[in-house]
């Protein structure tokens, strides 16, 4: 009967092959927390009528179907890559490196039409143990935090936008990929500067430096703003495809110790500068450790204020932005790790 608690729990999921219509899920992932919901538009159709001054349940509707929620994982070092293609629209496929069992995966943004996902969650019911399934279907990431600091590992959210619910289908059987490892701040790397190319889909830099401020944490956002309100007549209450309708953007921020060359004086000279954060630990095969990437050819810091706040060591919060440069890719995850497909 299991423990009937949140320690049954499994999450899994899959690329739809036509938007909104659900497949079983096939990637499982070890996850933190997650609130995906139903979220129905209800309406009441009052009136007045003499005799009755409550609501009446007759005239009750629902005209709207909507699925909202998150998810919060611990970056592991296999199984990632599903996400981070539909985190970014980008049409990666893990590529072999040499003669090993090491496999590359190139993420640079793309288009997010005709890319979504069914979410399967299940969800231990305390009173009978049964795992219950609840499959969330046209489901798209709208926003993506990665987040490491001191002491922790690297942690991401995805924020997710759906079309329906799906409570009858059953449960899929969970597998896991063997030999799981997290990555976490021990492993990273961070480099500004230096001079970014791209060759054969692939970007990097040469001559960044590392950072010698001390940086406590680091954080990544992404948004990728969507109409999501895509209702029309014939319907029957579900929306069409979200699609994107405006910018989207990649925006971080880096809590460090005061360094006014390296970080300050770069802030006041309104330059654009290259950064590279890379995570390695472990081997995946042979002279191929287990990697995890973002560079960006092009960030600008926006906000960089040190400021005094007692007798303690001063800090410098430092917040940049991502920008095209107008040659390479705005910017890109690489992925390495024993996974064949995404």
């Amino acid at each position: 009967m299991g423990t009937r608690s949140g320690l049954d729990a499994q999450l899994g999921i899959a690329a739809e092959s036509v938007f909104g219509t659900g497949v079983t899920v096939t990637r499982f992932l070890e996850f933190d927390n997650e609130d995906l919901k139903f979220m129905p538009t209800w309406l009441e159709g009052e009136g007045l009528r003499a005799g009755r001054k409550f609501k009446r349940a007759s005239r009750v509707s629902v005209s709207r179907k909507d699925v909202n929620g998150k998810i919060d994982i611990k970056v592991p070092n296999k199984g990632l890559g599903l996400l981070l293609k539909h985190m970014i629209g980008s049409s990666a496929t893990p590529a072999a490196i040499g003669a090993t069992s090491a496999y590359e995966q190139i993420h640079t943004p793309g288009d997010m039409y005709g890319k979504s996902l069914t979410i399967q969650v299940g969800r231990p019911e305390p009173g009978t143990g049964t795992v219950r399934p609840f499959a969330y279907t046209g489901c798209k990431i709208t926003q993506w935090e990665l987040t490491l600091q001191d002491g922790d590992h690297l942690k991401l959210s995805v924020t997710l936008d759906g079309r329906d619910e799906d409570t009858t289908t059953g449960l899929a059987s969970a597998s896991y990929a063997s030999g799981v490892e997290l990555y976490n701040f021990s492993h990273a790397t961070l480099k500004l500067g230096g001079t970014p190319a791209t060759a054969s889909g692939k970007t990097s830099i040469t001559g960044g430096v590392a950072v010698a401020a001390v940086v406590n944490q680091i954080q990544l956002k992404g948004e990728s703003p969507m109409a999501v309100d895509r209702y029309g007549v014939g319907n029957g209450g579900l929306k069409a495809e979200q699609l994107e309708n405006d910018y989207p953007t990649v925006t971080g921020s880096l809590d460090a110790e005061f360094a006014k060359a390296e970080l300050y004086d770069v802030y006041k000279a309104y330059d654009a500068l290259a950064l590279e954060l890379v995570l390695e630990f472990g081997e995946a095969d042979t002279g191929q450790p287990f990697h995890l990437s973002f560079l960006a050819p092009a960030i600008k810091l926006k906000e960089s204020g040190p400021s005094v706040d007692g007798p303690g060591l001063v800090k410098a919060s430092v917040d940049f932005e991502v920008y095209d440069n107008g040659v390479d890719p705005a910017y890109q995850f690489r992925y390495i790790s024993t996974d064949t497909t995404l």
